[in-house]
């Protein structure tokens, strides 16, 4: 006996043979390469596990990036790996890894919260899976004296089972029943004993119907125009390899049709495709149209009306194949497609495809990436397409398809600015609406209602400022006093109805942080009154009721409605608005730009722009462009079917650029003068940009970072790259953080990614809470 027996451990042999995956953790973790851990064989690249992270071990979700040996560990200790805990049966394709790694890089986020972006959180959680007890044939051989030895019941259930289509199984007994018209699942049984069927546990997910809330309008297929029929040959040439498409079609020229015919020759090769919309929830008509299309074949819809479970639901079925097509906004670029065919981006110029916070992708440049990846074309269709797209295609780098007609009977509507600087146009409110003030809509804009109305047609009126008036003043001119945000260096922003009141007293609310505030009786300053400016939609909603409503029969909820963002408070609400006014129930709809988009509607005779002015004076080098689309875009919902159309827009600007050339529908003119603007200014497209904004709750610190940052990337930045800042952002202060910018232009990207690169590989330079990296910016704010 061994009075002293050695309790030290044998030396643990290392696992040469083992295999090892790399990880990129769901964290702000920001290495490219991941972490490395010990996994089972049959891990794969792109599939999400959960590992342990810190000295806790705490489990956290993470997607495999890389799999192989003990050279993964790079000569670190083997006995010091830590292992995998869980894998999931969530397998990202491997395009869509590649993709994630391209943009980490280009948009300097971590490859975890861009894999984290990837998989929607409904897929992570399986929201809406459970496990139901199915049956399904054996495909046992039955003879005639076996059929004989069945109770009558429980061979007429057979009879009919057996001429079900092989697709129909596994199935829910209940469902079976009714399929078969047996009133009991008691056949079912006796068939299960017989060994005819047999019980499976299979797994799905409980969902709400993903497409009941979309209204395909017009689903029918049409004779292509010669216009129409170019362009799908000439894309189509293309399928198999990868180019870019710029298609520029004016508004209700049959983009959708063409998009539907080149979907058609992808579907007929065996692949799948991709189309991304601004906003379903803004473009029901547009996506209806594609599910009803395609339904056959399967569609998965992905939008922000859909509830968790909807989405998980549509999610696994795309992954899963049976879905051959995904309808989509933003996050549909991510579509978990292993054989994708075609890429569409329809609105390629919409705002909304650019994500505000990390990843700081643009959905549509994602796009052009992934059909880089998978070699395939990707299309991109607007009216007023980004300047980006059209200089791309000016150098040859997109192929330029044109629509320049509308289809069928619609034509472009006449186009008629009211500048109101002049008296005669401006209508004064009475005393009840406000001190002096003009109202919303003018002398012109007003008899062209009337007329529509009383003619039977419809009518849009745009105005993208929400709420009741958009600033509280002092009236003692001298004092200057205005009502701020007490978080953020901007004003507070009255709403009627959808904020607030307590014991008499009205709230205000800021647009940017959400804070609410008392509007005060009197002037803290002086103590003298204070009034409210500015116009909104709910002030313009009071505007036609005291003015149009008995004249007009403008009923609001019946007759007309509001829609912004205060009224549209699910994609359900915005959706039922639709159909009523598709239907004449409605003469009028008033809203933001949320009615600029994708409506197609035969009855609109006149569309109305409040004030084309709302967005001229940003300080953004974009504020052009985006009143170019925004009252193109609007004005395309005229003339759509034999009642001509008419377009009223109100401004205090005729002579702009933007505004007239809207006007004649002269997007070319428009773009080019713009383009040489931009290209005298150095201003994308002529050069790329990034944009950083460092943010702190202390003035100081928030400055002092962002010298140390533009110091740096003046240091080892490639001469080419023009650094400017840092600067107080134009609005300096949000949600009680001071914000500082710092810009960097140069003629390609490169060099500014390198620098950045540089910088994030010593730590000194990473998207985080205080440091926002914003490459491509499509906002100066």
């Amino acid at each position: 006996m061994d009075l002293f027996p050695d309790h030290t451990e044998p030396p643990m042999q290392i696992p040469v043979d083992g295999v090892y995956a790399r990880v990129a953790i769901e964290r702000g973790i920001d290495r490219m390469g991941g972490l490395t851990y010990l996994a089972n064989d049959d891990v794969q690249v792109g599939q999400r596990v959960s590992v342990p992270v810190g000295r806790g071990n705490t489990a956290t979700g993470g997607i495999v990036i890389e799999t192989g040996g003990i050279e993964l560990l790079e000569g670190f200790d083997p006995r010091k790996v830590k292992a995998v805990l869980d894998m999931s049966s969530t397998v990202l394709p491997e395009p869509l890894v590649e993709l994630g790694r391209w943009m980490s890089t280009y948009y300097m986020c971590p490859l975890g919260m861009v894999f984290a972006s990837i998989v929607p959180a409904a897929v992570k959680a399986q929201t809406g899976r459970r496990k139901r007890s199915m049956v399904e044939r054996t495909g046992m051989v039955e003879t005639d004296e076996f059929i004989k030895s069945l109770t009558p019941k429980a061979r007429d259930a057979w009879e009919k089972i057996s001429q079900l289509d092989r697709s129909s199984f596994p199935i829910e007994p209940r469902l079976l029943c009714a399929r078969i018209e047996h009133k009991s699942v008691a056949a079912i049984n006796k068939l299960i004993d017989a060994g005819m069927i047999q019980r499976v546990e299979k797994e799905i997910i409980v969902a709400p119907k993903a497409f009941e809330l979309l209204d395909a309008g017009d689903s029918g297929t049409h004779t292509l125009t010669d216009d129409q029929s170019k362009v799908v040959q000439g894309i189509s040439e293309s399928l198999g390899t990868f180019s870019t498409h710029l298609l520029h079609g004016v508004t209700g020229s049959g983009k959708t049709e063409v998009y539907i015919k080149l979907i058609e020759r992808v579907l007929a090769s065996g692949k799948q495709a991709i189309v991304l919309v601004p906003e379903i929830a803004l473009t029901p008509q547009t996506a209806g149209r594609f599910v009803k299309c395609f339904e056959s074949v399967g569609v998965a819809i992905l939008h922000s009306g859909l509830t968790r479970s909807a989405r998980n639901q549509q999610w696994a079925a795309a992954a899963s194949g049976d879905a051959k097509v995904v309808v989509g906004a933003r996050s549909a670029v991510f579509a978990p497609f292993a054989n994708t065919g075609i890429i569409i981006v329809d609105e390629e110029h919409d705002g909304s495809y650019k994500q505000d916070q990390l990843p700081r992708y643009n959905a549509r440049d994602a796009a052009v990436k992934r059909g880089h990846i998978e070699g395939c074309p990707v299309v991109l269709g607007s009216a007023t397409p980004s300047l980006e797209s059209w200089a791309n295609a000016r150098a040859g780098r997109y192929s330029l398809w044109s629509l320049p007609n509308r289809v069928g009977v619609g034509r472009m509507p006449k186009v008629q600015i009211v500048n109101m600087a002049l008296d005669d146009e401006r209508v004064k409110a009475s005393t009840k609406q406000g001190p002096k003030q003009d109202l919303a809509i003018g002398r012109t804009l007003a008899h062209e209602m009337a007329t529509a109305i009383q003619a039977g047609g419809q009518v849009i009126l745009l105005l993208n400022r929400r709420g009741f008036a958009s600033v509280v003043v002092s009236t003692d001119k001298k004092c200057g006093w205005k009502l701020e945000c007490d978080q953020c260096d901007s004003t507070m922003v009255v709403h009627r109805g959808c904020v607030r009141q307590q014991g008499g007293r009205r709230f205000v609310r800021c647009h940017h942080c959400q804070s609410e505030q008392v509007i005060p009786k009197q002037c803290p300053m002086t103590g003298k009154p204070v009034i409210e400016l500015g116009i909104g939609t709910q002030q313009v909603e009071e505007e036609i009721v005291n003015r149009f409503g008995e004249r007009l029969g403008l009923v609001l909820g019946e007759t007309f409605e509001r829609v912004d963002a205060d009224t549209m408070k699910h994609a359900k609400d915005y959706f039922d608005v639709l159909d009523r006014f598709g239907k004449g129930e409605l003469k009028l709809l008033l809203g933001t730009q949320m009615i600029a988009k994708g409506l197609d509607f035969p009855n609109v005779s006149l569309v109305g722009v409040l004030s084309a002015d709302t967005a001229l004076y940003l300080p953004d080098f974009r504020a052009e462009e985006r009143t170019y689309q925004l009252v193109s875009q609007v004005a395309g919902r005229a003339g759509r079917g034999s009642v001509p159309g008419r377009v009223i827009v109100q401004t205090l600007n005729p002579g702009s650029a933007a505004i007239t050339r809207a006007a004649k529908h002269d997007y070319v003119g428009f773009a080019n003068d713009e383009l040489n603007a931009r290209r005298m200014a150095n201003l994308p497209p002529t050069s790329r940009m990034v944009r950083i904004v460092v943010r702190d709750e202390r003035n100081d610190e928030a400055h002092q970072r962002a010298l140390k940052i533009a110091e740096l990337l003046r240091e080892v930045g490639d001469p080419r790259i023009f650094v400017v800042g840092p600067m107080p952002c134009s609005i300096t202060r949000i949600a009680n953080r001071y914000r500082w910018a710092i810009e960097m232009t140069c003629p390609s990207p490169k060099p500014m990614q390198d620098a950045m690169g540089h910088l994030r590989k010593q730590g000194l330079l990473k998207s985080d809470s205080h440091v926002a990296i914003d490459v491509d910016p499509i906002w100066l704010m």
